[in-house]
């Protein structure tokens, strides 16, 4: 998860695409935002996203995959310049990964606001990502604390150095304007994590589960032994349950 891209601007994110599919966002009653890590396309994690979007149909010849009408789920995928939301490890210093980061979690949050201005309440919205996605789906919706309908975040963890869950903690307080402990409301979390992942270490999940508990989420962290960066059958199912719970 680490490189050399480059960014140009403040927000080297702004100006990509958002791809689709599923039902349409104005006939959709739930949405999933769907994170690609490093290298990958926001097309690719649309195919993920048809394999855990329960009645979702894929086309083979659909590109993207194509997803039922009938299903009532539309898929948001935001596009990162260059393929990479940040150029250096998500364990560096924050300032490294800048404009990156900053500019990624808010193509993340332009996705949740296409489905909020659509009508559908973050009730029925899961974020989810894999990788350099999980990176930011976790922060975004640390970040942005409300009551989500869940977060999927596939070998990944909040972004930094060092993680300070007081930090967290202090900016839900004020986020919410109450209780930071019942900032997020329940959300549903699942965290999928190899112990031997080359990129994610182990202890960065833990932290993420404890802001993330800190925060009102309720977590289902899950470390599986020797797999390595990758999703498994385990976790596919597991978030094909989450996205299932919203119908």
């Amino acid at each position: 998860m680490s490189g050399r891209t480059t960014h140009a601007g403040d927000d080297p994110h702004g100006d990509e695409s958002l791809a689709t599919a599923g039902t349409s966002i104005e006939a959709a009653d739930a949405a999933v935002v769907l994170v690609h890590g490093r290298g990958a396309t926001a097309q690719s994690i649309l195919g993920f996203g048809g394999e855990v979007a329960g009645d979702v149909a894929l086309s083979p010849a659909a590109s993207p995959p194509a997803v039922r009408e009938t299903s009532g789920l539309s898929l948001l995928a935001p596009q990162a310049a260059a393929n990479t939301w940040y150029p250096n490890s998500f364990l560096a210093p924050v300032a490294d990964n800048e404009p990156g980061r900053s500019s990624g979690l808010r193509a993340v949050g332009r996705a949740v606001k296409t489905a909020t201005a659509a009508g559908i309440s973050t009730e029925r919205i899961v974020v989810a990502g894999f990788s350099q996605g999980a990176c930011l789906a976790s922060e975004f919706v640390a970040r942005h604390p409300t009551r989500y309908g869940g977060l999927a975040a596939l070998s990944g963890g909040l972004i930094g150095d060092s993680i300070d869950v007081d930090d967290y903690v202090s900016h839900a307080a004020a986020e919410a304007e109450g209780d930071a402990a019942e900032s997020l409301g329940g959300t549903p979390a699942f965290l999928g994590c190899s112990d031997v992942d080359p990129h994610i270490p182990e202890e960065r999940v833990h932290e993420t589960t404890t802001v993330l508990e800190a925060l009102g989420a309720d977590v289902d962290e899950r470390i599986y032994e020797g797999m390595g960066h990758g999703i498994n059958e385990d976790e596919t199912e597991a978030v094909a349950a989450l996205i299932a719970s919203l119908s």
